[in-house]
């Protein structure tokens, strides 16, 4: 009988340990691991580069409060900031976190510009921001706010690709759009290129932010270091974890200078953010996404991957509808509900997860091998030859 809560409805398998792309559980049986925390490891399990450095700063300092200097936040930090779009950066220690601070600052901008009225955040119905009540309210579903009323206020809501109501959400009182760059719980739905152009040209005609939340598309996952840029734009707040920590649990908001200039002492804070230990892992796994054709080695084996998964596609029309996604963010969407058909790919080794729209998740680390997605093409094939409708 576990002691643990039942928020969790969690699957009769448990590991000893990890490696690469795979899980090894306490029954001894190896299992090709396309979960990988939900996109969170993003090198793979016990990482050796990661292991290293996370032995080497455990031995010197784990935490300090932030009212001292932080050397090691302070390199990830610059290191955020001399690759991207943002001027600043906040550390929190998780995605919901950073949706928070993204909230947070796009009012705490508009109070700062004189404009406190301007607080109200449009949203995709139906996405997902995380699980704390403001989160949860700007996600729009009604499951997960079922029982923890009332909502937070301030929120707008429109379905994926209607356009004309996100245009007419729009008033006097809003700060901001908050949109995933491809919504993953929501069933891997990729927001695409020319409509990501168009949201930053309609922010910046009414004068409101664009915030592009990229905790699970982010840090390498689509190929490039961010699924916007794909795009070719600069929003105004991004939101990041899971991939940036290779496992460990870091968050941060990046943010460009004139939202940052909101940001004074006082106004926001963490007691465990940013710390030595795990800036020090975030600055790891930067270390291995820079290095020289790491991003374009995962295009090379997302479009091989997705030649594979349409072939078996075409083959089996009757059990997958669509295969959905960008880079190592794939979704395999059924005609139907998927739980069985996860459960198959479990039985032959294969671990994938869920998401909306009866879709099946498919999340290998970043440097995964070509015969370790052959190796998930056969698992997947033979579940699909297998499989009784």
């Amino acid at each position: 009988m576990s002691s643990l809560a039942k928020n969790y409805n969690r699957r009769k398998i448990s590991f000893k340990y990890g490696k690469g792309s795979f899980l090894y559980s306490t029954k001894g049986k190896k299992y090709l691991d396309f979960v990988q925390g939900i996109a969170v490891n993003s090198l793979g399990h016990s990482n050796p580069y990661l292991v290293k450095k996370l032995k080497k700063q455990s031995s010197k300092l784990w935490h300090v409060s932030n009212a001292f200097t932080i050397p090691e936040g302070e390199k990830l930090a610059k290191r955020l900031t001399k690759n991207t779009f943002a001027d600043s950066v906040i550390f929190q220690n998780s995605g919901t976190e950073a949706t928070e601070v993204a909230i947070k600052f796009a009012r705490r901008y508009f109070y700062h510009i004189g404009k406190p009225n301007k607080n109200r955040i449009i949203c995709i119905k139906n996405s997902f921001h995380g699980r704390t009540i403001a989160a949860i309210s700007a996600s729009g579903s009604k499951k997960m706010t079922e029982g923890f009323g009332p909502k937070a206020p301030g929120f707008d809501h429109f379905t994926f690709g209607d356009h004309k109501k996100l245009k007419k959400l729009i008033n006097k009182n809003t700060a901001a759009i908050m949109i995933e760059t491809i919504m993953g719980e929501g069933g891997i739905k990729v927001v695409p290129n020319w409509c990501i152009r168009e949201l930053r040209k309609l922010c910046d005609k009414r004068k409101i932010l664009l915030i592009l939340d990229e905790v699970q598309c982010g840090i390498g996952r689509t190929g490039k270091f961010f699924a916007f840029e794909h795009s070719k734009v600069k929003p105004d707040i991004v939101p990041i974890a899971k991939g940036i920590g290779g496992g460990f649990p870091i968050g941060a908001v990046l943010m460009n200078k004139k939202v940052a200039k909101s940001c004074v002492p006082g106004s926001h804070g963490s007691t465990f953010a940013g710390s030595p230990i795990a800036t020090t892992v975030g600055n790891a796994v930067l270390d291995q996404i820079s290095k020289k054709n790491f991003l374009k080695n995962i295009l090379k084996q997302s479009k091989y991957f997705f030649d594979k998964l349409n072939k078996i596609k075409n083959t089996y029309p009757n059990i997958i509808k669509e295969i959905r996604g960008k880079g190592l963010l794939i979704g395999i969407q059924l005609h139907f509900d998927q739980s069985k058909f996860i459960k198959s790919l479990e039985q032959n080794f294969l671990l994938t997860i869920r998401a909306a729209e009866n879709t099946v998740r498919v999340l290998p680390p970043l440097n995964v091998k070509k015969n370790e997605i052959d190796l998930a093409i056969k698992i997947i094939n033979k579940v699909c030859k297998e499989y009784k409708l």
